[in-house]
């Protein structure tokens, strides 16, 4: 069995250095720390969990909340990514991962009572309802907290860049000719409003005129919503050139309405998506979106946790932001302008 006088000699380092690196200990330099963990996992090294609890006064558990309004669970293709993103990263400093809910077994509790339940080191907040009284008990406690795509102030936030991502959507359109364009957006959070400030910033930008039948609210991931939303546009007194979809998956229901109303994609109207699932990849005509780096955000928001819960003294409380980029597809036609 691997001890860590093996680890010691294989890295040329002391057992005391050894012994740190591996319970986290602050006075440890990050590549120091990176290189003794990766020969511990290389020779097979075990750590006993309850001998490293008791010294380290860590459970080595992070909380992940994830809430689903529209229950598509670990098929949610956007956050399924987001979620192996964070557990990759877990794994890779120790850590295990537990999803926190509002009750232990059939009792009714605050998230925050779950997690002193499981006695969780900290958590990320994947996905909620952030002015759910129960969320923001949570971000107010004492428990490390990093949230993905909402900012609190003296808080960790990890941020898609959904500002630069409704802008060069709106570029790219407009670059093809575009001048009528629609946007369908998501319910009313700080992503939705991002992206709807880089909608109108650019559009004002370009000369391109905002009409307000045109910005209409469904809600993300929803195809059945996103349907109504498309007939009731294409069934205006006049029709868009173009439709910016809430995301990929909703895009579905909007390409059905399209389809129904006997118009093609992009012959008669063009569509782009945000998001960047493997779907948009696969469709017919593959389809022009926004691809976000969802395992970037996930592993950049584990990490920023764990560095909380270990070093809480060099923390900095402020917002990550991960980039993207557009993907070109078959959905942007060339238009004259009009």
């Amino acid at each position: 069995m691997t001890s860590l006088k093996d680890i010691a000699a294989a890295c040329g380092v002391s057992v005391a250095t050894v012994s740190k690196a591996l319970n986290g200990a602050p006075d440890i330099g990050e590549e120091t720390r990176r290189r003794i963990r990766e020969k511990a996992e290389e020779l097979g090294y075990m750590i006993n969990a309850s001998a490293r609890a008791l010294k380290t006064r860590r459970t080595y558990n992070i909380g992940v909340l994830f809430v689903d309004p529209m229950h598509g669970g670990l098929a949610h293709e956007f956050f399924s990514t987001v979620l192996d993103g964070i557990r990759a990263e877990a794994e890779r400093s120790g850590y295990d991962i537990t999803f926190i809910n509002c009750n232990i077994g059939s009792q009714p509790t605050s998230y925050l009572q779950h997690c002193l339940y499981r006695g969780v080191d900290g958590v990320v907040i994947a996905s909620a309802d952030f002015k759910d009284p129960m969320v923001l008990e949570l971000v107010n406690s004492s428990l490390p907290v990093v949230t993905l795509d909402h900012v609190f102030n003296d808080h960790i936030a990890v941020v898609s860049d959904n500002i630069r991502g409704m802008e060069e959507l709106v570029r790219y359109a407009a670059g093809k000719g575009h001048r009528r364009i629609a946007i369908i957006h998501g319910e009313k959070t700080s992503v939705t409003l991002n992206r709807l400030a880089g909608f109108h910033r650019t559009c004002e930008e370009l000369g391109i005129p905002v009409r307000e039948e045109w910005v209409r609210e469904s809600a993300y991931h929803d195809p059945r919503g996103c349907y109504r939303v498309t007939k009731e546009i294409l069934e205006g007194k006049e029709r868009p050139s173009c439709i910016i979809f809430p995301d990929d998956y909703s895009f579905v229901g909007g390409f059905n309405a399209i389809m129904e109303a006997g118009l093609r994609v992009p012959e008669d109207i063009s569509a782009m998506g945000y998001d960047g699932i493997p779907l948009s990849r696969i469709m017919h005509p593959v389809l022009t979106t926004w691809r976000q780096d969802t395992t970037g955000l996930g592993r950049t928001a584990a990490e920023k946790l764990i560095g909380l819960i270990e070093r809480p003294k060099t923390a900095i409380f402020d917002r990550i932001v991960v980039k993207g980029q557009l993907q070109e597809g078959g959905t942007v036609a060339q238009i004259e302008n009009v």
